[in-house]
């Protein structure tokens, strides 16, 4: 018998499938960093069960659109979110940029997990299992922490006396 999952840790997804199909509905995302299938819930009520190899990426999604069409895939200008910015090159040679963690444990991972360029659209929060990549490359770290003005401070203060004695 199958540990039931309450319906509130169920999110809206659209699962985009490498042979540019798409599939909608509901599945529990702590079920995905080490899964080799995706279980959703349809719409209708069914179980489907997706194998990983042929997911591109998994959208969570505020509401499911008539018909699912992915939102604008790079920033238009530098993000100002806190995290790494990166371009990924899909292995079907898509390109998309988002923002990951600045955590290097969250890159050893089996998947990247993304925010999308576009805050105000329809997709939350993205996805991207490793076998769907070809290439992640970093384009800059946004929000890091710059030196304290005190420490640059210290360091002037200690270097004028040793030309005042």
């Amino acid at each position: 018998m199958k540990d039931r999952v309450p319906a509130s840790t169920r999110k809206k997804v659209v699962v985009l499938l490498l042979d540019r199909g798409h599939r909608k509905g509901y599945l529990n995302p702590a079920t995905l960093a080490r899964a080799e299938t995706i279980d959703l819930l349809t719409p209708d009520g069914e179980q489907v069960s997706v194998p990983m190899p042929t997911v591109k990426s998994v959208y969570f999604v505020r509401e499911f659109a008539e018909t699912f069409q992915p939102e604008r895939k790079v920033f238009l200008s530098r993000p100002k979110l806190d995290g790494l910015w990166v371009r990924l090159r899909f292995r079907d040679e898509d390109v998309m940029e988002g923002i990951v963690a600045n955590d290097l444990l969250d890159l050893l991972d089996n998947a990247v997990q993304l925010t999308p360029p576009d805050l105000h659209g329809n997709t939350l929060r993205l996805f991207i299992p490793r076998s769907a990549l070809a290439e992640m490359k970093v384009l800059g770290v946004v929000g890091a922490a710059r030196r304290t003005p005190r420490a640059a401070g210290a360091a002037a203060s200690s270097q004028s006396k040793l030309f005042n004695e």
